[in-house]
Formats: C-alpha cells, sequence, structure tokens
C-alpha cells in the first residue's frame, strides 16, 4: 500500500533528524512526537527498553523545536551521576560550598538554559534529588548549592526511562508528585522485537551510516529480513546496528545484505552480556537465597539445572550443537548432564545424557 503523502513527509521529516521509523505502526508515536515539539514548555516522559532509540528521539524533538533549537540539547546521566555530587551538578555550587569547591560552578540547568535537558534513567535518580527536581521543573527556579540566590532558567525537560515509572511510585521508589509533574506528554517506545516492519528501513540506515566501512549497500533481501524478523534482539536498534556494523566489516562484493551476511556476522561475533539481564537474574537468584533461605550452593545448582533444562528444549538435536551454543565442551556437557540426571529424549542416535 503506497504511502499517503502526509505520513511519507513525517518519516522524512524525523530520518532528517536520525530518527528511523518506516512502518505504520510508528506513526501514531511520530505524530506525538511531532505535535511536542511544537509545544516549547511541555514537559516529555520517553518510556522504553534499553536501546530502543529515546535519546535519538529526545534529540530530534529538541531539533524540530523551532524556540529552542538554537540552544543547548544537554544529556544528564542519572545512573551514572554520584548522589554525593548530584546536586551540585544540576543546579551548581558556590565556591567553599563543600570541600573541593573551590570556585563558583553553574549547573547543568544552566547550561541547558533556553535549550532541553534531557534525564536519561530518571528512575535512578537519587530519592533525596527528586523533591529538589521537583522545585526547579515546577517554579522554574534554581539555587546552586550554598547559595542563597535563585536564578530562573528557562528549560524543557525530557526525562526517559527504561522501565515504566508507575510501578515505582507504588513501590515508593519514585516520587508520585515529580512522576505526575514529568509524565505530561508520554510517548512509548516499542521494543524491536514489535517493529518488524521497521527491519529494512533500519538496516539500510545503519549500513548508509557507515559506510565508511563498506560503501555499495543499496539494498537488503528479504532472505535477511525473515531471519532478522526470528531474532530477540534485547539490546534493540543498538544490537541492530552493531550487527549491520560486523556484516559491512566482512563484505567484500555485492551491493545487498544477504542471509549469508547475517549467518557469517552471528558465527563471528561473540555476544555482549546483556547487563539488564543479567541483573534481573542475579536479583531472583538472591530473592531465593535471602527471602526463602535456600542455601548458596543449593540455589546455584538448582539454577544449573534449570538453564540446562531450558537449553535442552530449545536449542539443536545433538551433544555438539547444545555445547556450541552454550559455549563449551561437549564433554563438559555430558558431565554436567550426568551430574543433573538429564537426558534429551528427542536426540536421534546419540545419547547425551
Amino acid at each position: 500500500m503506497p504511502q499517503a503523502p502526509a505520513d511519507h513527509e513525517l518519516r522524512c521529516l524525523f530520518e532528517d533528524q536520525g530518527f528511523f521509523a518506516g512502518s505504520s505502526t510508528m506513526l501514531p508515536l511520530l505524530r506525538q512526537a511531532k505535535k511536542a515539539a511544537t509545544v516549547s514548555d511541555i514537559t516529555i516522559l520517553v518510556e522504553g527498553e534499553t536501546g530502543t532509540g529515546k535519546q535519538v528521539l529526545a534529540e530530534a524533538i529538541h531539533r524540530l523545536d523551532e524556540k529552542r533549537k538554537s540552544f543547548p540539547f544537554v544529556t544528564v546521566h542519572c545512573s551514572t551521576i554520584s548522589e554525593a555530587l548530584a546536586e551540585s551538578e544540576l543546579f551548581g555550587h558556590q565556591r567553599g560550598a563543600f570541600s573541593g569547591a573551590t570556585r563558583d560552578r553553574e549547573g547543568l540547568f544552566h547550561t541547558a538554559h533556553r535549550g532541553t535537558l534531557f534525564l536519561d534513567d530518571v528512575s535512578d535518580l537519587p530519592l533525596t534529588l527528586q523533591p529538589k527536581l521537583l522545585d526547579v521543573v515546577q517554579r522554574g527556579i534554581v539555587r546552586g548549592v550554598g547559595s542563597d540566590r535563585e536564578v530562573p532558567v528557562n528549560v524543557r525537560i525530557i526525562a526517559a526511562t527504561n522501565q515504566p515509572l508507575a510501578p515505582l511510585v507504588q513501590q515508593n521508589r519514585f516520587r508520585a508528585d515529580l512522576y505526575y509533574r514529568l509524565n505530561v506528554v508520554r510517548l512509548h517506545l516499542p521494543p524491536l522485537r514489535e517493529r518488524p516492519g521497521d527491519l529494512t528501513t533500519l538496516v539500510l540506515a545503519f549500513a548508509r551510516r557507515h559506510r565508511h566501512i563498506y560503501p555499495h549497500i543499496t539494498e537488503v533481501e528479504d532472505d535477511l529480513i525473515q531471519a532478522l524478523r526470528s531474532q530477540r534482539f534485547q539490546g534493540n536498534i543498538r544490537e541492530l546496528e552493531h550487527a549491520v556494523q560486523r556484516m559491512l566489516f566482512s563484505k567484500t562484493e555485492g551491493s545487498s545484505l544477504t542471509l549469508a551476511d547475517w549467518t557469517q556476522q552471528a558465527g563471528e561475533a561473540t555476544p555482549p552480556c546483556d547487563e539488564e539481564l543479567l541483573r534481573e537474574a542475579a536479583q531472583r537468584l538472591w530473592i531465593a537465597i535471602y527471602d526463602h533461605r535456600v542455601p548458596y550452593g543449593v540455589a546455584f545448582r538448582r539454577l544449573e539445572r534449570k538453564l540446562l533444562e531450558t537449553v535442552l528444549l530449545v536449542e539443536g538435536h545433538t551433544r555438539r550443537d547444545i555445547a556450541r551454543r552454550l559455549s563449551t565442551s561437549e564433554r563438559t556437557l555430558y558431565q554436567k548432564l550426568r551430574t543433573h540426571q538429564l537426558s534429551h529424549p528427542s536426540v536421534a542416535g546419540e545419547d547425551i545424557g
């Protein structure tokens, strides 16, 4: 179905800002984002998993904001900012306010004056700082650490989070009043696995972005797109971009990215640890150990057994296949299966347990 001229223009508008969305499912989000860009003083909350492009969307909105685009776009990484220095970083400080404050310093709110302040991972903002941020957002007034002088600032706030804030409010991990103040316009970025119609657009966009690696790509084969549709992409768009880079690096001829290019890069690449998944697994294991009084050693043995049971259900039909997916040797896998008294009933002609 051909695109309506207005929809095509909308997509092109955001593509010019580096945000690519080729499918119709993303059009409502683009319309909201465009409208938000025209209302320069409204606060925006962007929700979405890690790697879905929250900062890219925030920067696009800033650059489409006629009132603010000539002024700074300033990013605050709330997950890495030191709690001890957070207030000084955001609001500034006066000389002598604390040890090491040898001169007056303006904070990031001052730096972003008349522009946009992007609060990335706002869910990780220290609780002690949240009421002070709320006060600045409501009144537009900043007072530096150690100062009794209030300074007006004109800043649009765009906050981003990789987890919904509403449950954190219910758990008293995020202030309700700050949540309501930030959640004026809410933009939800779906994970890549829910955007299969965007895959061709994104792959071609990344091929153009990284044409210094291999400059000749003009199309993507359908077999490759079908293979990508089956991937979970825990790292979302960021993970896809890295995969495209690897495909380009291995490419020596041709103008199409193919299924063979994907297979080659997947075999050569060492998948990065997904910190979010590992952190969640560690938290659940800790709950089993602490809340349910499961001994440390027993918890790890049970975890290993559950992992092996899962792998036997979803991976390969031979011990070699399964060992390869676990990045271990067949002998080690065989020993683990014997320890846990596990076997794979669907294996033909091979006893692995």
